[in-house]
């Protein structure tokens, strides 16, 4: 059978899953949708709805929104696409014009974003940055102080990149499948992998852009097995280009000898950590990683201090953690 065939087959449950999400997510507002002058209304604005982590945030957010409804009022939306930036900037206007005085979002790139969120702190709306950092450079330059909310995904990528380097030789071969080359925590996974690749001696052969997608990890992965014949390992920045990895290695026939790691624990890679298609992911609790996010914006529009930073926890997923 054909491999992407196989490959649409096996996730065809999550997609749906993923597309009835969206559909929830995107009619606006959630829990009561009378709003009180007296409560902030909250908008949370996230990455692409076809990846499960931005579910598991969204949900989230509602189980926040749901154990605080007297203190906010919540929007919740997502774009479609990773990569569809101006869909993420319309959004943006689109809260602005709904008199939102917050703003919680996961920029799709951590410059193009900026313009349109620093129109949105001039006209008085509390923007909170999560996930994904936005370029500290343009921030100064504009003279934007917004609150980062995240975990440090350089120190998550080298652990996950240490789990793969203890199963390899010295000077073996590997590759990385990176996400979005102009979002922050793209690079900084990039870096972490490479910091752990570089302990243990290993080499890095290739290194190329799944743009965070499932379906182009794929086909990367599939052309890297077969430009470099000697490769151990394929090393993902997410789990959904992790899964595309997967089933290159599958299709090719080399499970057990390339070994494939991701980031971020969504529930379809659980099954390939246990029986052995995946050797790590991290966990960067996308849920609490939301609510922290909304949980910042609502101390600060309360009268709190304004906090530059405020670091997430990231932990390591083995086969060894999924049995404890």
């Amino acid at each position: 059978m054909n491999p992407k065939i196989c490959l649409h087959a096996r996730f065809l449950p999550i997609a749906a899953l993923l597309c009835t999400f969206f559909l929830m997510v995107s009619c606006g507002d959630s829990g009561n949708s009378s709003h009180s002058t007296s409560r902030p209304k909250i908008a949370l604005i996230m990455k692409s709805l076809a990846n499960e982590f931005f579910k598991t945030m969204g949900e989230g957010a509602e189980k926040h929104h749901s154990e605080n409804a007297d203190q906010y009022d919540l929007i919740v939306n997502g774009i479609k696409n990773e990569s569809d930036v101006s869909a993420q900037v319309d959004m943006v206007e689109q809260m602005m014009s709904r008199g939102v005085d917050a703003i919680v979002i996961a920029p799709a790139d951590s410059k193009a974003l900026i313009p349109v969120l620093k129109r949105a702190s001039d006209a008085g709306i509390l923007v909170v940055n999560i996930d994904n950092k936005l370029d500290s450079e343009i921030l100064r330059d504009l003279d934007m102080n917004l609150p980062f909310v995240g975990p440090d995904n350089r120190d998550g990528a080298r652990m996950v990149g240490e789990v793969v380097a203890q199963q390899l030789q010295e000077n073996d071969e590997v590759a990385i499948i990176e996400g979005i080359t102009t979002t922050f925590n793209a690079i900084q996974r990039r870096l972490g992998f490479e910091d752990a690749m570089r302990a243990g001696g290993m080499k890095v052969v290739s290194k190329q852009s799944g743009y965070w997608e499932m379906e182009r990890a794929n086909n990367v992965a599939s052309a890297m097995l077969s430009e470099h014949k000697n490769l151990r390992a394929l090393l993902c920045a997410n789990d959904s280009m992790a899964l595309g990895a997967a089933a290159a290695v599958r299709a090719a026939g080399l499970e057990g000898k390339v070994l494939v790691a991701g980031f971020d624990n969504i529930s379809a890679v659980r099954p390939l950590i246990s029986n052995g298609e995946m050797i790590a992911t991290a966990d960067q609790h996308g849920d609490k990683l939301a609510a922290f996010g909304i949980q910042a914006a609502l101390d600060i529009l309360s009268g709190g201090v304004k906090t530059e930073v405020q670091k997430t926890d990231v932990d390591l997923v083995t086969r060894d953690t999924l049995t404890r």
